[in-house]
Formats: structure tokens, sequence, C-alpha cells
């Protein structure tokens, strides 16, 4: 859920972030050549690229000294609740588990030390039940562990690769900035590029589509990793359980934890192979639409009735 969530938000913030310029033309006519386009990357005073890429390495801070407060206020917020997520809140998940188990742990030590002095045989039944309840318990919480151990990973994986998407989404102002083009780019070279993940829209210049593509990449592989380390954990967990006398019931629910994570990692699985075909079909449609904001496709013409007619073409 997290992969969609991140796009969905970074997909919404060009409508509240984009601005107005005036696309410096070549038609000639100052009417036309002057018209304003709505542009994601907007032209800023503070073009330095080791400043930007400098203030980039910390959370939107590349963002906020181009002046771009939104797209850098999403980015630093974001990544604010990914590290308390990560280094508070799982920490203090992990020390509350530790408390809980630790009694439990107590009391399976008790009675172990009870069984090796058991005077008869109902003794060591009853000592044995006793055991095998704070058994249990101690398993669960150390279930619980593993799987915030798991959501960990992962969303320390996502962090990172946000923080990657800031610096990439950076530079790719800085380089608008400074290379802005309305000329037609080659479908078939982005094509070939894209085949190497995010070099296609580097190739178009769309540097923060690339490290957005990067940041999904990342967290989806360890995504796929994590839940394949728990499908392996409560494999052995189901192993363990086909040789001891336990309930059915107890028996199913390790057997739909290791169901469950191998459908999240499938899941993962199939959003990183349509990540890729996706951005090698953004990478050809955007080499298409390159210059599409070029002023040479309006134009105006005479008619034969007088006056002035205007004219606006797309090749394809």
């Amino acid at each position: 859920m997290l992969i969609f969530l991140l796009f969905a938000v970074f997909a919404c913030v060009p409508a509240l972030a984009g601005d107005v310029y005036v696309q410096k033309g070549k038609t000639g006519i100052p009417e036309i050549d002057t018209l304003t386009v709505n542009e994601w990357d907007v032209p800023t005073e503070h073009n330095s690229l080791p400043l930007t890429m400098l203030f980039s390495v910390f959370p939107g801070g590349g963002q906020y000294y181009t002046g771009h407060y939104i797209r850098g206020g999403f980015i630093t917020a974001i990544e604010a609740l990914l590290v308390y997520e990560v280094v508070f809140n799982k920490s203090w998940q992990r020390d509350r588990i530790y408390e809980q188990v630790r009694p439990f742990q107590d009391s399976v030590a008790y009675f172990s030390r009870q069984l090796a002095t058991a005077p008869n045989r109902d003794s060591i039944k009853s000592y044995q039940e006793q055991r095998m309840d704070y058994v249990n318990r101690v398993r669960s919480l150390s279930d619980k562990k593993m799987e915030q151990e798991d959501l960990r990973r992962a969303e320390t994986a996502w962090l990172y690769g946000l923080h990657l998407y800031g610096m990439f989404d950076a530079f790719g102002i800085w380089y608008n900035n400074h290379h802005r083009s309305v000329e037609q780019r080659s479908m078939t070279k982005a094509l070939l590029l894209a085949i190497i993940p995010g070099f296609g829209q580097m190739y178009n210049g769309e540097f923060g589509k690339a490290g957005l593509l990067y940041m999904s990449i990342i967290g989806a592989s360890t995504s796929i990793w994590t839940s394949q380390n728990m499908v392996e954990y409560y494999l052995g967990r189901k192993h363990v359980l086909e040789y001891e006398d336990v309930e059915q019931e107890d028996f199913d629910k390790i057997a739909e934890r290791v169901t469950y994570y191998r459908k999240n990692r499938n899941q993962y699985i199939w959003a990183l192979a349509l990540l890729y075909l996706y951005s090698m079909g953004d990478a050809v449609v955007d080499a298409l639409l390159s210059d599409f904001d070029n002023p040479i496709h309006l134009a105006l013409m005479p008619r034969l009735e007088g006056g002035v007619q205007a004219m606006f073409t797309l090749d394809f």
C-alpha cells in the first residue's frame, strides 16, 4: 500500500506547486512568443548547482533553496514522519515487547527446572502444560517482534528512497532552469535508454520522475526481501509445530501468516514489474510530447474572407 500512497502524494504535488512563466519562443511573433505556460519547474533566482545539491542533503532543502516551498514541505513532512516511525516509534514498540516477554521467559525457565526435579508423572504433566503455555506466549511476542522488524526495514528503505528522490528532484529543478528545451526528442532513443530504469526519464530532462522511480524500486525491492524473510521465518515455525502436540488452530494461524507474507511478496513483485513497464511507456510519451509547449505549433494565418485565424498543430 505504501508504494501506491507515495505515488498518489507526489502525483498531486504538481497541481499544487505549478506556476506560470513566460516561454521564450521561436516564431518571432511577440503575441505568441510571450504566451504564458504552466510549468512544474518554475525558474528562480537561486540557480547555483553546488548550493542546490548541498541544501538537498537536508530533507526538502534543495526545493526550499530554489523557491519550491510546497514541494519541499511535502518531502520534509513525509521524511519526518518516516524518521519518527522508524527511529522512535519502532524502538518504543521493541522495548515494550522486551518488557512483556521477560516475565514469560522467567516462567519458562522456572517450569523447566521444576520438570527436571518432578517427583512423579502427574507433576511432570502439570509442569509441562504450564511451561508450554508460557512458551507459546514467548513465541507469540517473538512473532510480533519479527513482523515489526520486517516493517521497520521496509520503511527505512522507503525513507532512503524518498531522500534520493528529493535530491534528484532538486537537481531536476536546476537542470530545467538552465537547459529548458521544447525541441522534439527521439522516441526510439528514449525507449532504448528506458531499458535501464530511470535513464529514459533523465534523457527527457525529467529527473524528478527518475528519482521517484528509484525511490519506488528501492522500497519495493526491500519489501520483497523482507516479506520473503518473514515467509522463511514462519515456515520454520510451521515445521517446529509439526513435531509438537499443538492444537490445529495454532497450526492454522502460522499457515495463514505464511500465506499472507507470500501474497505480500508477490504483490510487490508484480508492482515492480508494472513499474518497470510504466517507466518505459512514460519515457516514450514524454519524448513524443517533448515539444508540446513549443510555440512554433501555434501560428496566425490570414483568411481569404479577411482577418486572421489561429492554427495549432501537433505532430505524431
